[in-house]
Parts: structure tokens; sequence; C-alpha cells
């Protein structure tokens, strides 16, 4: 029998839900682009649940007990002494999410030698180092497309907020205050800017499609060119370069995935080619950025404003800049984690543990690493060699 370390964030403060606000969400089976929903055999859990945390064990010991399993359960991940690290040396699968990463480094892997597969209960897989995973044999899946669109509508959201000046003007309201000219002095309408998306991809697509209605310009980046049909229906611009899309965007979003081609693309040097006051919005990994550039571009006003939830590391210290820094929208990393994407990432989940656990092949697009390469969606959005650094640099950092 297995042993399953799953690593998840803390519960609420408060205590974990004794009831919802909505008494149940919309049943999605099928995305965009034909893929079906996680379809488990089963699964233990009401949907709209808060499965994401400690308490909510992504509904699966009840499944994984009943097959005879051991299912460990904790939020606490980082540093030599952590439940994870006490866990790995018998551990046949770890499990954790984006959101509150496991980071999976060379040596966490070398003190696992009975591991035999890493899951990402979401979207991107790059807290583990994915040439010793190659090395080992050892398979890494992810529930792909679980949250994309969820992550889409978190996108949307920002860019309004930011060029609209949404969270200050909230401010004034819960200070007493009525003070117009100081909530629109910064406020523009999205209608008409040039909006561009780095990586175009099931989250980026989404995130254009969205903004049609808006009335923007449309422009993307992105290595694999969309058919003709999709670039005449949103009236897309495609760009080759980053210089090239952000010499013309007026608000740009990155939606690619982190790996050593786009660790900190967006620098010092990359900034200068932002238009001057130019929005960026950032909900697809924080490595992506140079910390401190974006900090500095927005004191200085290249930038006019950040927003996005992926900082590194994850959680972010306390002391990290971009909790102060000026004109952002920082969230933790919650775009991909509401409450009806936790249905299907969780859902996936349990559909990944079944075909391992019944020998069946893990769907395709599923895949990340099998038979010690690159495959299913690892093929298409990772290239070998690992960009995070995983626990050795966020092992510097203290919550």
């Amino acid at each position: 029998m297995a042993k399953i370390v799953c690593v998840l964030y803390d519960d609420p403060v408060d205590g974990y839900p004794k009831s919802y606000a909505r008494d149940d969400i919309p049943n999605i089976t099928k995305y965009p682009d034909g893929q079906t929903a996680p379809t488990p055999s089963a699964i233990d859990f009401k949907p709209g649940a808060l499965l994401g945390s400690v308490s909510g064990e992504l509904g699966l010991r009840k499944y994984l007990e009943s097959q005879g399993h051991t299912l460990v359960v904790t939020s606490d991940k980082d540093g030599k002494n952590s439940k994870l690290d006490q866990e790995l040396h018998d551990a046949e699968i770890v499990i954790s999410q984006p959101f509150w990463p496991a980071y999976m480094t060379a040596e966490r892997i070398a003190k696992a030698p009975k591991l035999k597969m890493i899951v990402t209960a979401g979207i991107g897989s790059d807290h583990t180092d994915l040439q010793a995973a190659m090395d080992r044999g050892i398979t890494v899946a992810e529930v792909t497309y679980c949250n994309s669109n969820s992550v889409a509508e978190h996108v949307v959201m920002q860019m309004l907020s930011l060029v609209r000046n949404y969270i200050p003007s909230y401010n004034w309201v819960i200070k007493g205050g009525w003070n117009i000219a100081d909530c629109v002095s910064r406020s523009y309408d999205i209608e008409g800017m040039h909006v561009g998306t780095v990586a175009a991809g099931r989250i980026g697509l989404r995130v254009l499609r969205l903004l049609k209605p808006f009335d923007v310009h449309l422009h993307y980046l992105d290595r694999h060119k969309l058919p003709d049909s999709v670039e005449k229906e949103l009236n897309l611009t495609h760009h080759t370069s980053l210089e090239s899309l952000a010499k013309v965007c007026d608000v740009v979003t990155l939606n690619c995935p982190l790996h050593p081609e786009t660790e900190h693309m967006i620098n010092e040097k990359s900034l200068k080619n932002f238009k001057r006051g130019a929005y960026l919005v950032n909900t697809a990994r924080g490595k992506l950025c140079d910390r401190d550039a974006i900090a500095r571009a927005l004191e200085s006003g290249q930038l006019a404003g950040y927003a996005g939830d992926v900082w590194f590391p994850q959680p972010a210290p306390q002391d990290h800049p971009w909790r102060t820094m000026p004109h952002h929208g920082m969230t933790p990393h919650i775009s991909g984690t509401s409450l009806s994407a936790q249905t299907r990432y969780a859902a996936g989940t349990r559909e990944i543990l079944e075909c391992y656990f019944q020998n069946k092949p893990i769907r395709n697009e599923y895949l990340v690493v099998q038979g010690g390469k690159l495959a299913g969606v690892g093929a298409h959005s990772y290239s070998a060699g690992n960009a995070t650094g995983g626990s050795d640099e966020a092992a510097k950092f203290k919550r």
C-alpha cells in the first residue's frame, strides 16, 4: 500500500467553514476546446466546498483509506525540519498546489527513494525540478484546464481594477470619505486601449475572448501562432517578440509557464520597452518578473500599475516589496482556487490517482513528465531544466 503526502494551505483563521455563501455551483462538464472536465469514478465531497485547505484534504481521505493507503496532509512544507521533509523517506506520491507549492527540488527527490509520482492539484508544475524527475523516472502530472477560466476571470478583474483605480477608491469609502477627485485622478476607461497577452494558450486565449466586448485592440505573443480563423474572429495582432508587444500595448498580461527561457523575462531592460504608464498583470508565475525591477518601475511611473496573485516564494515573506510598492493590486495566489475551481482540481487529482493505482493510462493532457521525458502538456509548455530554485531559494525567506 502507498503513502501519499498532500501539502495544502492552512484553514481559514476563523476555522473551517460550517456554511457557505452559496448552496451550489454550476456544473461544468466540458471546456471551450472540447476537453471534458475531470471524470473520476466518484467523489466524496459536495461541489463548492473548501477542498484546498488542510481540513478539506482535496476530498481524498475516504477514497484512499478505503483502498488501504495512508494519507498525510500538512501545510508545513518549508525548511529541512518541515513535516513534508519528515515524510518523504517512504512517500510514494506527493501532491501539492501552485498556491502553496511543495518545492520538489533535486535534493528532496533524492531523499524520497520510493517516490513514483508528483501531482499538482491545479495547473503549473514549475515548483518541481522536472529534470530531476525525468532522471529518476518519476511521473509528474497536473489537472490541466481545471482552473484556466477561473484565472482568466481574475486577470480581467485585475485589469479593470488597475485601469479604473478601483482599490484606492474603495478604500476612501472604508475611510468614510467622498474623495472623488482623489479617486478619478488615476482612473481611465479601458475602451480603445491596446491590450496584449504573453502566451495565448488556454488562459491567454480565454482572456482575449473575455476582453473582446470591451472594444479594445487585442494583441498576443506566442511561439504557437493561433489559427487564422481565431485571429480574424478576435481581430488579433500577432507578435514575435516581447519588445514588439510591449511597445504598442497599454495593458500587458502574462499567461505563460515558468521555465529557463521565461524566468525574469520582465526585467529592468525589458521594462524600458513598455509604454510609460502601462499596466502589467501577472497571474502566471512570480519569477517571470524581476521582483525589484517591478517595484522600481512603479515608483518611477514607468508602470502605472501592477497586479497579480503570484509571488516567489509562496507564501511571500512579510517584507516582500510587492506588499508595499505603490499602485499595486496584488492578492495571495487565489485566482485558480475559487470554490468552483477546487471542485474540478480535486476531482482531477482523484482521477489521476485512480488511473495510477489501477495501472490505467493517465490522460495525456494531464501529463508533464513520464517515462524519463517531458510528455503531454509538459512537452508543449516546458523545457528541460529547473527555473524555480525551489526550496533552496525559498528557504532564505521567512513568512
